[in-house]
């Protein structure tokens, strides 16, 4: 019990150890991001075998601590990004099953960035954040889909499509299908990449356009109305648009 009650109060308490650990977690996500894409370019070598291990092994274990703390286990491992943390296991410890399944490790990050407990943190440590958090999850989820496409068309093709050599030619061609640019130089094979080609040119466009809606649309700040509780305010607004309750919105410029 003491081991569970443990594990809790790091992947959800509000102790600076507690914060630690979840940034350290999002940088692990990272590094095995840039990990998963400089390899994809180097030769397989029995050291590129250990480190996939050896990620393999810290990813089952965060994956069995999840779990572990869970309070509805079911539910949470039929959720899909934790089939995705499973698929993501098995490519790292058995690599046989290719290094492109690997890019659904990727999906962690989005889960990481979308717990409350590391938003909040995110929120108080960085005004960068607080100014920018729908832009920088728009990009997030983007970015995502595309190294995710990248490794399903790198993974599929690169046995028997000529075209598809390495990483860079998967994402090149993944980028080409999303921007619905369709240069023709590089093209899917067999029924599989044509309904990849579909996918990454339905979903990613529409992603696409959220990101830029974000751009787009006024810039606002996160301030819970005391009266009505509506969240998104102008940055320069002095009453709630819904109940016109008078606000005291932070400003960080202020001495």
């Amino acid at each position: 019990m003491r081991v569970i009650e443990k594990l809790r109060a790091l992947y959800e308490g509000d102790t600076p150890e507690a914060h630690r650990f979840r940034y350290g977690l999002l940088v692990f996500d990272l590094t095995t991001i840039l990990f998963i894409v400089v390899s994809s370019f180097l030769p397989r070598t029995i050291v590129l075998e250990v480190v996939d291990v050896v990620i393999g092994l810290i990813v089952l274990a965060d994956f069995s601590a999840r779990i572990a703390i869970s309070r509805n286990r079911w539910k949470d491992f039929a959720h899909p990004v934790t089939l995705a943390d499973v698929a993501a296991i098995v490519s790292f410890l058995a690599p046989v099953a290719g290094e492109g399944i690997g890019f659904l490790r990727i999906l962690r990050t989005v889960r990481l960035l979308r717990t409350y407990q590391l938003l909040v943190r995110l929120r108080a440590d960085s005004p960068f954040f607080r100014r920018n958090e729908d832009l920088i999850v728009a990009t997030v989820n983007l970015g995502v889909f595309i190294f995710i496409m990248t490794g399903f068309v790198y993974e599929t093709q690169h046995w028997s499509n000529p075209k598809i050599g390495n990483y860079v030619d998967a994402l090149y061609f993944t980028i080409a299908a999303l921007t619905t640019t369709g240069f023709g130089d590089i093209t899917l094979t067999g029924t599989l990449g044509h309904l990849l080609s579909v996918a990454i040119m339905i979903f990613g466009v529409t992603l696409f356009l959220r990101l830029v809606q974000v751009l787009l649309r006024p810039n606002k700040v996160r301030h819970p109305c005391p009266v009505c509780g509506l969240l998104r305010h102008d940055r320069d607004a002095v009453h709630c648009k819904a109940c016109g309750t008078i606000l005291n919105i932070p400003d960080e410029g202020a001495v």
